[in-house]
Order: structure tokens, then sequence, then C-alpha cells
């Protein structure tokens, strides 16, 4: 612990039945320890008082758990330490699980690393209810990170404080346990699973999580990492690939090159050409990432190709759009190109361009694919008759 620089941080709030023996088992293995009292109003700080040697930070009123942690982190920065381990009140941690974390930290070649106890969730004593939401959270975590996790809701984790100390941090409760992973992802650090034992001892173990409101701030919370992640995290990831790399060496290494199977990047180009040509217009990033992801394509070239539909070209994809609608439905209109170009008043007729840009997407979409395709399969045969 002293040579890591790491500490535990303990926040507790009415747990009077387990803290003691929490704080009893933590002590066992280092002295270093911060307990952040959250408001309590049973005999917490009756049982406190037992501990002069440990750092104490008394709130006068209860702001939820997302703000004790952060109240923690602020002071174990200001006592020198890089990492604290956050272990819950209640009982359902071992202490004797701490040096899980601390030869994992030791161990691994990056040092900015969070990592997060994965518990047994298929535990006969696991309710039901932590179970579905362990599930639910941890596919919105890879959602919105690209990384998949065991167990995205346990409180037992190492935090790497100068990297969190970066973060712009704003909820209070529950749902900053999610927050706080997430926006360390985005920011470049590793999240990962160490595993750890848990105990759901109904009898003393005093949960305040709250079915309903707490979960649905967690998926209020959830809808916006979905939206930042599409329209900014996930393009601003691809830019960065493309801008380090250089447009033509990403071009060679992540999209001909990559190890997808040509059939994966026609597929993947045929997505992007139908979403960008169909009229979703506002939507095309949102659509393209979410199916590519759900799919399992290529996510570069999908957004690559998703972006066919650029502003010079749009004029002409609308008129191809009506056009083939008018072949599709019988309808006769009368117009031009320049109609397209004024103001799109040929739009009232907005069966025939929807009906003609989904038929003109799928045809695209299919001829660009093919075309993908061949050109990609020759090309890994060159490669191997060279190679």
């Amino acid at each position: 612990m002293q040579q890591l620089r790491c500490c535990v941080l303990v926040p507790t709030y009415n747990n009077a039945g387990t803290l003691q023996k929490v704080l009893e088992g933590v002590l066992k293995r280092t002295p270093d320890i911060i307990v952040v009292n959250d408001g309590a109003t049973d005999t917490t700080s009756d049982i406190l008082q037992q501990y002069p040697q440990i750092h104490q930070i008394q709130l006068p009123k209860n702001k939820g758990k997302g703000n004790a942690l952060k109240v923690g982190f602020a002071k174990a920065l200001d006592l020198g330490y890089e990492y604290a381990i956050s272990i819950d009140s209640d009982g359902q941690h071992f202490p004797e699980d701490i040096p899980i974390f601390l030869e994992t930290l030791e161990k691994s070649e990056t040092k900015n690393l969070l990592l997060i106890g994965a518990r047994n969730m298929d535990q006969s004593d696991v309710p039901g209810k932590s179970s579905f939401g362990n599930k639910f959270s941890n596919f919105w975590f890879w959602f919105e990170t690209g990384k998949w996790l065991k167990d995205t809701q346990c409180g037992y984790r190492l935090y790497p404080l100068k990297e969190i100390e970066k973060l712009s941090l704003r909820t209070p409760k529950f749902e900053f346990e999610i927050e706080v992973i997430v926006k360390a992802a985005w920011n470049g650090t590793f999240v990962e699973n160490v595993p750890v034992k848990i105990s759901y001892d109904e009898e003393e173990r005093v949960s305040h999580f709250r079915t309903v409101p707490d979960f649905a701030r967690i998926s209020v919370l959830n809808t916006w990492f979905v939206i930042v992640a599409l329209f900014y995290i996930k393009p601003r990831d691809l830019f960065r690939k493309i801008r380090k790399k250089g447009f033509k060496k990403f071009m060679i290494e992540n999209v001909l090159q990559h190890n997808d199977s040509p059939k994966k990047k026609a597929l993947s180009i045929a997505l992007g050409v139908f979403i960008g040509i169909s009229p979703f217009w506002g939507f095309q990033t949102l659509l393209v990432f979410s199916l590519a992801v759900f799919l399992k394509l290529n996510k570069a070239i999908a957004f690559a190709f998703s972006n066919v539909s650029i502003p010079p070209f749009i004029p002409f994809i609308i008129y191809a759009s009506v056009q083939l609608g008018m072949l599709l439905t019988g309808e006769q209109l009368s117009f031009s190109m320049d109609d397209f170009a004024a103001d799109f008043e040929v739009l009232k007729h907005l069966k025939t361009y929807v009906l003609g840009s989904f038929a003109l997407a799928a045809i695209t979409a299919i001829l660009f694919g093919f075309i993908g395709y061949l050109t990609l399969r020759a090309k890994r045969k060159m490669a191997i008759n060279n190679g």
C-alpha cells in the first residue's frame, strides 16, 4: 500500500451494523484509511470515535455516494496518495481481497489503470435485480466504450486519483460509479476487472439503492452517454486515428489490410452506403455506429462510407431518389435539377422520394459492397501470392 501510494476509501451512510467489522478487516492490512461519513443519522459517528488513527471526513448532510467518493478522492490527493481502493461499508466486500488489486496494479504495464471487482453474480444469494442491473450496465458500458467487462457496478474498486482528477464528474449519487468509469475510459484510462468475493447477507446488510429512482437516474445517464459516444467520442477516436496515421496509411492499415475478412469489409461498405443514402438526415452517424456495433461489422469502414451523402452530392442523391421513386410508383412529376439545388420543393411528394431513396440506397449499397468485395478479395490474393 505504501509503496504504491495507495489508501482505502470507505464512504458510509447508516451502516452502523457492519461498519466496525469492515474497518477492523481493513486495519489488519493497512492503516491508510479514509472514511467519509455521508451525513449518517445512526450511531456511525460513535463508532468512528473509536478509530482516531483513521482519517475521517464528517459531512453534515447526506448527499449521495458519488459526492462522498469525490470528497474522499480530494482528501486522498491532499494526503499524497496516488491510488484509492474504495470498499463499501455494508459488509458485502471482503478486505482480504485488497491484495488482488495491488498485485494487479503492480504487474500491469500501465499505471493509468482503474480496477473494478468482478463478483460472481451466479451465487444463489445474489438478488435477481442486482444480477439484471449488472448485465444492463455491462451492455451499455460496452456500447459506450467498446470495452466488455464482467462487472461494472461493483463498488470495490481501485481508482488512479490523478487521472480521475482530470475528469469533469457531475453526478452525486449511485450513478457516479457509471459516470466515472465511462469518462475514464473515454479519457484513455484502462478499465479492467479483478475477481473478488461477495456476501449478500440480508440480515446484516443495509442497501440504500432505491430501485426505481436510482435505476431511472442511471438510465438517463446512459442515454446521454450513448448520444455523446455516437456523435462525439466514436467519430473523435476515428478522426484521431486518421490524423495520427494520415489518411493514406489509415486506409491501408485499418481498412484495406484490417484483419476482417473481405466479406465483412464489403458488408461494412454496403451498410455505410445504405445509411448514407437513406433519408435519415441528421441520424446517419447514430444509425451507422449502432448497426455496425449490433451487426459486428467494421465501424471505421461503415462510418467512412456513410459520408457518401456529403453536401455537394445531396441534390444528385435526391434527384436520383425521386426519379427511381417515380419509376416504382408510376407517379409523374415535373422538375429539374435546379429545383433541387434551389429549395427542394419537389420533396412535397414525400412518398415518392422516400420509396425511391430506400431503393437507391439498396441498389447502391449492393453495388458498392459487391465491387468492394471483389476488390478486397483480389487484393488479399495478391498479398498472399506476393507473401
